[in-house]
């Protein structure tokens, strides 16, 4: 797995992102699903949000390039991207 390059902005973005608690709680359960993925429906289910709250959170981590969609049939399903989150981590480890 080729490691990852983050630019100064790209980290800004990302500490922008996750300075909301909710996608921080995403992510986290991104993480200990079976390979880091999960239905946007079991996500829905579990924060009991509405579906357009959910989408604006999963649309910033994806801008922010921490997880990615993609369509199953008629269902979404979401994918943590973990080569960026560690490198996000790892910088953070270099402050």
């Amino acid at each position: 797995m080729a490691s990852v390059k983050l630019t100064d902005k790209d980290i800004a973005r990302i500490a922008r992102v996750l300075a909301e608690p909710r996608r921080l709680d995403i992510l986290r359960d991104l993480g200990q699903a079976p390979k880091g993925q999960l239905a946007c429906a079991a996500l829905r289910a579990k924060h009991e949000v509405t579906a357009a709250t959910l989408s604006h959170h999963l649309k910033e981590l994806e801008n922010a390039g921490l997880v990615q969609s993609e369509k199953d049939g008629k269902f979404m399903r979401i994918s943590l991207l973990r080569p960026v989150l560690k490198a996000y981590l790892d910088h953070l480890g270099k402050i």
